[in-house]
């Protein structure tokens, strides 16, 4: 099983530790992809327009500072550096070392910057979205899809595939459709089903908590609702041709949210 998550936009800067080795990071075929972009990031931070291109606000600017010397700031597990509802709904500090371990081995963010990086992957806390279009390199999920394609196949493989992504960060690899499930997250209000982006994260976020804990691999997307309707009402809607599963999670009227392990 493969579980895919986007990148909160805010991250925490480590506090110590060693800068980031590139060797030390998942999918080494992308380094030199990941050098072109460290450096492109480092040159359009110390310009005068850097708030713009990075479509930051003046609130970020020691953010957008930090992205010139990336190579010496110091680094931590990934599961540290993202924040946010998603990262929180999970919980991997509340997480016991058999589910942290799942984690760190099902578990890949899909980034702007890296392209994709483990749970476990040391890096430095960074500013940069799959959104924003930088100068010789233009918009980043449209630069990084061909060199993730064939990383990230071959990764897959023939498992299951359980897509948390943004459509911002979908857009940068599409994985085998037959073997993939969208999740989506809708809230019933007044009797009808809305999309609700911030309850939307944290369930998905909660759902990974979930599946890590189990104790019980997932392997197939009828296996992944049997998991999901555990906790939750759900359906799985199949895919056709190109594309894939959707495992559709509706919260009540008066959902209110929990966290893991509550």
């Amino acid at each position: 099983m493969l579980i895919l998550l986007p990148p909160s936009e805010g991250k925490k800067p480590a506090d110590s530790g060693a800068p980031f080795d590139a060797e030390d990071l998942q999918f080494p075929a992308l380094n030199p992809h990941r050098q072109q972009l460290l450096s492109a990031l480092a040159e359009v931070s110390r310009a005068d327009d850097a708030l713009k291109v990075l479509a930051v606000g003046k609130s970020l600017v020691a953010d957008v500072v930090r992205n010139i010397e990336l190579h010496t700031e110091p680094s931590a597990p990934a599961h540290t550096i993202y924040t946010g509802v998603l990262f929180e709904a999970l919980g991997y500090d509340r997480l016991d070392a058999a589910a942290r371990k799942r984690a760190d081995a099902d578990i890949l963010v899909i980034s702007a910057l890296w392209g994709a990086v483990g749970f476990g992957d040391r890096i430095p806390a960074y500013r940069l979205s799959m959104s924003v279009k930088l100068p010789e390199i233009g918009k980043l999920a449209s630069w990084w899809k061909p060199k993730l394609t064939p990383v990230l196949n071959e990764r897959a493989g023939d498992g299951l595939v359980v897509d948390c992504r943004s459509s911002t960060y979908a857009a940068a690899w599409t994985p085998p459709a037959e073997n993939t499930v969208a999740v989506s997250v809708f809230q019933l209000r007044g009797g009808v089903r809305k999309v609700v982006s911030h309850f939307a994260k944290h369930t998905r976020g909660e759902l990974a908590g979930h599946l890590l804990t189990r104790g019980v691999e997932v392997e197939t997307p009828e296996e992944l609702l049997e998991a999901a309707s555990e906790r939750w009402e759900a359906e799985l809607v199949p895919g056709t041709g190109r594309k894939p599963h959707q495992l559709n999670i509706i919260l009540p009227e008066d959902h209110a949210f929990k966290a893991v392990g509550n």
